[in-house]
């Protein structure tokens, strides 16, 4: 059968979205002899199609046809009236009168009409080339409009003010001034100028500005004290400016101090020394007041241009290393008893045993220990248990529910430090071993302990001590120090620190502990705190400690915890030698749990605990503690103190008490509460439990 060429009346005027035929409808099969044409079709077996527009009339039947052909791909020719493709240069014609239904067309219709073929093609290859440059002339047309109209749009938005959110846009824009158009296959990028140049603009002051990290090849070097005001400012000066430096902190890193004397010419020591110290590689530049004084003068940004082309030379303070241990641990010495304690932890018959219907583990009896010092020292029996003692005074053993110091008998059971059953919890052991140098003072300890701490906070703590950045202290040199320090506190005597000296003491290992406990343990629970509170514990002098035991136990004298019936210390527990006499409430503004909600983490001083609890608690109430609703006659107080009520008195007393740490504001307000005689409601601000990060 011929191919059909088709001649139909438009049924829409033409634009350039008007649908195209695929390139696969425009080659015509090769042309067939001429069959008998078809019985002439019933009208009932074509109905008009859906969604076509038929002109009603004479040739109402032509035209549904036609719209069927062209539904269904067929090459579509002009009317005949029309002027007719022509066929471009090279191509000869090709006839084909394909038959039409009889009952379809008109004999004056059935002429052969011409199509275009290549001249070195057969009659069997017909293409209408005609119909190929249309399609991609209507395809160039659409992707020129569509461009265009996409560009003017985006010349009215960028100098229209922007739309509001109930509106979409009419074409997505980021904060680079970029632009991206998606058509069918194509996608088209468009970089506003004023955006290209704003872009060149902050590049050429990116490479001007001297302190950018990436171009300075020299190294700037500060040595440091914890709680120096002057190295805080210089500390704030290079954060600010984005200058990168390496900080030395003599009290983290003491061994350093030859070589700040040799490099600065000083003959102090570390505790005495002059800080901060300013280097710009090798060179001195010295301290703040030099600091400030060129940087007014504009040559300080000239020496840091100067150090960006210069590596940092071999005389140029060292920066500090991960991983090193402290040489001053190397030259700690064993304790004297530890020779014996050796052999003994090799000799005696350590055992499970079963006593006042409990197992009792990893213990052995004070007979087994004097029988064991008589046979391995050879002396008296008496000379023994003297030894015993000392061994207990020291902490290496302990009795097994730490009731007396060392005992002869075959009653009394004793335990090695290290084999206490607790020792997971204990996280001032390392690899579950015990500190066997000789104990140092606790005073001198905790000291140390403040001022690492400090450095940590310094580096690692937000200007304002209320978020810790955990990620970076648990992985800093300073808090892997702080970790090897807290292990002289297995045995020092705690019985040799001055009643004066516990109470910072005390504050400052609770506050260390829960950083401790936050890179450890992670964030106190809502519901389930225990695993923070309580199970999270350090061996102090031979005895545990959480951080509920050292708020409850030591700090409030020994009172219940919030929701307990029992004390943290019984009646004969060698820690009650330690508490406080009489509770002050201010401790629970120093004190802090890693929380929101909680006080800032702050350290102590010796001599200055007192007036710096009382700046703690109006530190507190000043920023959230309290809130005052005249109208209502409301207080909103913390939590803390309704947990803590005890401590505080009833509710007029607990607001006569918080009076003297108010500011006058909040302070007048209460007043007025109190005077006026009436009734005044007390509600308490929910605990925010998130980790204070």
């Amino acid at each position: 059968m011929g191919e059909e060429t088709l001649v139909a009346m438009p049924l829409a005027p033409h634009h350039h979205h008007a649908h195209l035929p695929s390139l696969p409808h425009l080659a015509a099969p090769p042309p067939q002899p001429p069959s008998p044409p078809p019985p002439p079709a019933k009208e009932e077996a074509n109905p008009p199609l859906p969604g076509i527009i038929i002109d009603a009339g004479a040739g109402e039947v032509e035209d549904v046809y036609y719209a069927r052909k062209m539904l269904q791909g067929a090459v579509l020719r002009p009317p005949p009236h029309l002027p007719q493709p022509e066929a471009p240069p090279g191509l000869t014609r090709a006839l084909s009168a394909p038959p039409l239904e009889a009952a379809d067309v008109d004999d004056d219709e059935q002429n052969p009409v011409e199509r275009s073929a290549s001249a070195n093609s057969t009659a069997t290859a017909v293409v209408d080339m005609g119909s190929i440059g249309r399609f991609f002339r209507d395809r160039r047309d659409v992707l020129s409009s569509a461009i265009t109209r996409r560009i003017s749009s985006l010349k009215e938005s960028s100098s229209s003010p922007p739309p509001s959110p109930a509106k979409p846009t009419a074409a997505p824009t980021d904060t680079y001034g970029v632009h991206e158009i998606h058509l069918p296959n194509v996608k088209v990028t468009v970089r506003l100028k004023d955006a290209i140049e704003s872009d060149a603009a902050a590049d050429d002051e990116s490479a001007a500005s001297p302190f950018s990290g990436n171009q300075i090849k020299g190294r700037v070097t500060f040595f440091s004290r914890s709680g120096c005001r002057d190295c805080a400012a210089v500390r704030a000066f290079f954060r600010e400016s984005t200058l990168p430096y390496v900080e030395i902190n003599l009290d983290v890193f003491p061994e350093r101090a030859a070589e700040f004397a040799s490099l600065t010419g000083s003959t102090t020591t570390a505790a005495t020394a002059r800080v901060p110290q300013i280097f710009l590689n090798e060179n001195l530049l010295g301290g703040l007041v030099v600091l400030n004084s060129l940087r007014n003068s504009g040559e300080f940004d000239r020496r840091v241009r100067d150090l960006a082309g210069k590596r940092c030379p071999d005389g140029a303070p060292r920066v500090p290393v991960y991983g090193f241990d402290d040489p001053s641990k190397e030259e700690d010495g064993d304790d004297a008893m530890v020779g014996i304690v050796r052999v003994l932890r090799h000799r005696l018959p350590i055992q499970d045993r079963f006593v006042r219907m409990k197992l009792v583990k990893n213990c052995f009896s004070g007979a087994d220990m004097v029988d064991g010092i008589v046979n391995n020292l050879e002396c008296s029996r008496k000379k023994a248990v003297e030894i015993g003692k000392e061994l207990a005074r020291k902490h290496f053993i302990h009795h097994v529910f730490r009731e007396n110091d060392f005992e002869d008998g075959s009653q009394n059971l004793y335990r090695f430090l290290e084999h206490d059953p607790a020792i997971p919890k204990y996280h001032n052991f390392i690899r579950g071993a015990t500190n066997d140098c000789e104990p140092k003072p606790a005073a001198a300890v905790g000291l140390r302990m403040t001022k690492i701490m400090v450095a940590i906070l310094e580096a690692y703590a937000s200007d304002d001590r209320r978020h810790l950045d955990y990620s970076r202290i648990a992985a800093s040199e300073e808090f892997r120090r702080y970790v090897n320090l807290v292990q002289d506190l297995q045995r020092v005597d705690m019985s040799a620190i001055a009643a004066g000296e516990r109470l910072p003491f005390f504050l400052n290992l609770h506050n260390a502990m829960a950083i401790h406990a936050a890179v450890r343990v992670g964030q106190p629970g809502a519901v389930d705190r225990r695993s923070f509170f309580s199970d999270f514990q350090y061996v102090v002098g031979g005895h545990p400690y959480s951080l509920a035991t050292i708020r409850n136990g030591i700090l409030r004298s020994n009172r219940r915890q919030p929701y307990t019936i029992a004390k943290p210390f019984g009646s004969n527990d060698k820690r009650l030698e330690l508490v406080q006499g009489k509770v002050n409430p201010l401790v629970h503004f120093g004190l802090c749990d890693a929380t929101r909600s909680s006080p800032i983490v702050r350290f102590f001083s010796t001599q200055g605990v007192e007036p710096e609890l009382r700046h703690a608690a109006r530190e507190f109430l000043l920023n959230g503690g309290i809130e005052i609703d005249i109208e209502s006659r409301t207080v909103h107080l913390t939590r803390i103190i309704k947990w803590y009520s005890a401590d505080f008195g009833q509710d007029r007393d607990i607001l006569k008490w918080i009076l003297n740490y108010l500011d006058p504001t909040k302070a007048g307000l209460l007043t007025h509460l109190l005077n006026d005689g009436g009734q005044i409601n007390i509600s308490y601000l929910n605990y925010d439990w998130s980790l204070n990060v």
